[in-house]
């Protein structure tokens, strides 16, 4: 595609991003007809969707089954104060309507379950968890993994956070290679029991989107294989390499998770797929 194929207020949008040699105008027309899924319209589903919708991904999905509260807006930047007590799916796809009209954005009211996971998030070409408990992260991750979606996950607790990318695939480490499985419940304190810092949070949202679109574009070095810890009181990061797991219970040599049949996504273990 040629910028002959944009819109005046296409090229005047996104200008900026057309102009750098490694996008271009055949990266903007890919974007266009990307699409990214996102997990949580919250901390880290905030800055992740705007920067989606404002560089110009074609469409958007997301999913969360809260309402806006008064004390998600210290870090929920996608959410106004006259969005409290309305679904936050709602509030977000306002949100990115207004930021970006062009953008298709598909807004579902729900919880995430091995149920209803393949009618929302199958079909898009990347996946942004910002959930906010472990056996959702698991559903999502087993679920990318078996679908062969890429996915870009992140976590912060108060000072710090962390973000991996996962490309499904031969070779490739899962998610379970890095957490085999879930925690304990109660092990890891949340975010409402220990606190977090709404920077911090907003840091990673935006790395996960910068991964995401580097991703759908095919630019640069990604995380597939790396750790990257952000340390908002020292302001440093720190990547550490992830390597498979030959003995995974989902990617290893003889795995015990085949699919999602008789899966307990309240402790995130899938039985053998019959």
């Amino acid at each position: 595609m040629t910028d002959l194929d944009f819109t005046d207020e296409e090229i005047e949008r996104y200008s900026r991003q057309i102009i750098l040699p490694e996008v271009g105008g055949a990266g903007q027309s890919r974007l266009r007809e990307s699409s990214a899924f996102v997990v949580g319209a919250g901390g880290l589903g905030s800055p992740a969707l705007l920067y989606l919708a404002a560089a110009g991904v074609g469409r958007i999905g997301l999913i969360d089954q809260d309402c806006v509260d008064l004390s998600n807006l210290q870090r929920q930047i996608i959410h106004q104060t006259p969005d409290v007590g309305r679904p936050k799916p709602e509030s977000a796809q306002r949100a990115l309507r207004a930021l970006n009209p062009a953008c298709e954005v598909k807004a579902v009211s729900a919880r995430l379950t091995v149920e209803n996971i393949r009618q929302i998030v199958a079909g898009y070409d990347v996946v942004l968890d910002g959930s906010d408990n472990f056996p959702t992260r698991f559903l999502v991750a087993d679920f990318c993994w078996f679908e062969r979606i890429r996915l870009v996950s992140a976590a912060v607790l108060r000072f710090e956070g962390q973000l991996l990318t996962i490309l499904p695939g031969e070779g490739n480490a899962c998610y379970r290679c890095f957490i085999p499985e879930p925690p304990p419940p109660g092990w890891i304190p949340s975010c409402q029991e220990a606190g977090v810092l709404g920077p911090a949070v907003g840091v990673m949202g935006v790395l996960q989107a910068a991964e995401a679109i580097k991703l759908l574009l095919g630019l640069g070095e990604t995380l597939d294989d790396r750790l990257l810890v952000y340390d908002a009181l020292d302001c440093t990061f720190q990547s550490f390499r992830r390597v498979k797991d030959p003995d995974c219970p989902l990617c290893g040599r003889r795995p015990t998770i085949t699919g999602l049949v008789n899966y307990d996504v309240t402790c995130a273990v899938a039985g053998v797929e019959a």
